[in-house]
């Protein structure tokens, strides 16, 4: 899976939202009522260009999304990646996929924020809001210290997940 920008102007917010209510559809659900709140929200903000969205996409199908912001915050010294407002796909949202394969989803999203770090959106520090506190079991073994570990420290509060990058090295000649 890769976790890519969607916007207004690509067509990929439409398609997103074409894909997600055939999906909707096919659980017998009616996807105006289902997405009320958060494609209300994001439309106007997506049409004006500043939606910050980013999707985790399987080849051609989004899977996931959330908003994705870069900003700079008292707590921290640098840039803080902030991943909220995460919404699955109906697969997801109506069990569909299976608890596994949900947190499987999880951990795919949280890597690709790392992924974003480390490149488009370069930062030492990542915030993750999960949906749930519940959601925590999933990304819950990266607590425990391992010698190859990206993080110089991981903590889960709640629904939030935090945590500090290990600055890469420097290659000596």
């Amino acid at each position: 899976m890769r976790l890519v920008p969607i916007t207004d102007a690509d067509r990929s917010w439409a398609s997103l939202k074409s894909q997600w209510r055939k999906a909707a559809e096919a659980a017998e659900e009616d996807f105006s009522t289902y997405t009320q709140g958060i494609f209300a929200a994001l439309d106007p903000v997506m049409q004006g260009g500043k939606g910050g969205l980013y999707g985790l996409y399987d080849g051609t199908v989004p899977q996931a999304f959330c908003q994705v912001s870069k900003l700079l915050m008292p707590k921290f010294e640098g840039p803080v990646l902030r991943c909220r407002f995460m919404t699955v796909s109906p697969t997801y949202d109506f069990g569909s996929a299976g608890l596994d394969k949900y947190g499987q989803l999880l951990i795919e999203l949280f890597s690709g924020m790392i992924w974003l770090s480390r490149n488009a959106l370069s930062a030492s520090h990542i915030q993750f809001h999960l949906r749930s506190p519940a959601d925590a079991q999933f990304l819950a073994p990266l607590q425990a210290p391992v010698p190859d570990s990206p993080f110089q420290r991981f903590t889960i509060n709640g629904a939030w997940v935090e945590c500090d990058l290990k600055l890469p090295e420097l290659e000596t000649m």
